[in-house]
């Protein structure tokens, strides 16, 4: 199916209308109201409030929907994950939030696995290590018996002192090997570690540790969809207000996407003089599609369900973060990705006349009519769900 994805976009070549936008009015329990704007045949309700700066999505074997928290933009230990819990369908909220693990190191991703004996395994991507623990279902606590399966540098990462990049986030792939991304460590330098700017291979046990891509500046949306790698990445600081592009690859084994060298502007990959580490461009990937530059792209998720709206039928839903200077003005939205399409907003609004009411982040499909994002400015979970209008 993925073979689909990458091919019969470009062979056949489907009408999409233009999706058009209407307000839909959103009451926060802390008092905030304000609209977004999405398709008039789609509803949207914050099912879970009260977080931080609540950021990726992972179901657990036993189907409930985990959810990690930063809690803050400092380089800290007071991170966690939660249980979203009793689901009410109709209402469209969760009744319950779980504290599941607490004191964590900037928690951004999380993972689930069942190996080859049955044994199901809880993955956590923190700033300086990869663990595993071992998963029961149903329960509420994790364990405190944890497995070290990688380290990753961590020094200098504090917002406050200039660091760069301190998120890690993890994928699985069909056939059980695990893959890590690692941001870099600065806007644009050379770096000294390989691990930087790189998505690592290794076995679910941590063994056989390779680099799978390299020179992604800080690929932070990570996802195997069928036979493919997808990544979404962030581009340079330096180049102007609209360069580079935001990128979003399926990624190639071995591949290099040329970071700090190389970078793609409307889709060309262009040479950046300012670094020596690639003399040329010639054998860097272009992208799958790509987004305005400092828009910062983190979750996605493909929508390929006969039965989807005609909206997002056949393709990704991907979340703009926004740009970290909202006078930039960038993203702030979640869009419509289809391969060789112009982009499409979905869902917009998140800035309004320069004021940040929310800031979009991961995406996770429930079913064909809905699915769920994670708003880690308000600390807020979103269900948007198709009506029968």
């Amino acid at each position: 199916m993925l073979r689909t994805i990458l091919l019969s976009l470009v062979f056949f070549v489907p009408t999409f209308a233009q999706v058009k936008l209407v307000p839909h009015k959103i009451s926060l329990k802390n008092g905030k109201t304000f609209n977004l704007n999405l398709p008039a045949d789609y509803e949207i309700t914050p099912a879970a409030e009260g977080l931080k700066r609540v950021r990726f999505f992972a179901k657990s074997p036993d189907g409930r929907i985990f959810v990690t928290d930063l809690y803050n933009l400092t380089d800290n230990r007071k991170g966690a994950v939660y249980i979203l819990d009793d689901w009410n369908r109709e209402t469209g909220k969760f009744g319950k939030v779980t504290t599941f693990l607490t004191n964590l190191k900037n928690p951004n991703s999380i993972q689930f696995y069942v190996d080859e004996k049955g044994q199901d395994w809880f993955y956590l991507a923190e700033t300086d290590k990869l663990t595993r623990r071992k998963f029961t279902k149903g329960e509420t606590k994790a364990s405190k018996n944890v497995e070290i399966l990688a380290t990753f540098p961590d020094y200098g990462l504090s917002y406050k002192y200039g660091g760069w990049h301190l998120t890690r986030t993890i994928a699985f792939a069909p056939n059980g090997k695990l893959y890590v991304s690692v941001g870099s460590s600065c806007n644009a330098c050379d770096e000294k570690e390989k691990v930087r700017a790189a998505v690592l291979e290794m076995n679910a046990d941590g063994s056989r540790q390779r680099i799978y891509a390299k020179g992604l500046r800080n690929a932070v949306g990570l996802k195997w969809i069928e036979d493919s790698l997808f990544a979404a990445n962030q581009g340079a600081d330096h180049l102007g207000l609209k360069n580079p592009d935001e990128t979003f690859y399926a990624l190639k084994d071995g591949a290099d996407y040329g970071w700090a060298s190389c970078y793609q502007s409307n889709g060309r990959v262009l040479r950046d003089t300012k670094s020596n580490r690639l003399k040329s461009c010639a054998n860097v990937p272009r992208s799958y599609a790509f987004f305005p530059a400092h828009s910062s792209a983190l979750g996605f998720d493909y929508f390929d369900e006969a039965t989807n709206g005609d909206a997002i039928k056949n393709s990704f839903l991907v979340a703009l973060h926004g740009s970290t200077d909202k006078h930039i003005g960038h993203g702030y939205k979640i869009v419509i990705v289809r391969k060789g399409k112009k982009l499409q907003d979905f869902a917009n609004g998140f800035l309004q006349n320069g004021n940040v009411v929310g800031r979009p982040c991961d995406i996770m499909k429930l079913d064909e009519d809905s699915f769920l994002f994670t708003d880690d400015h308000n600390g807020v979970i979103y269900l948007v769900r198709k009506t029968n209008k």
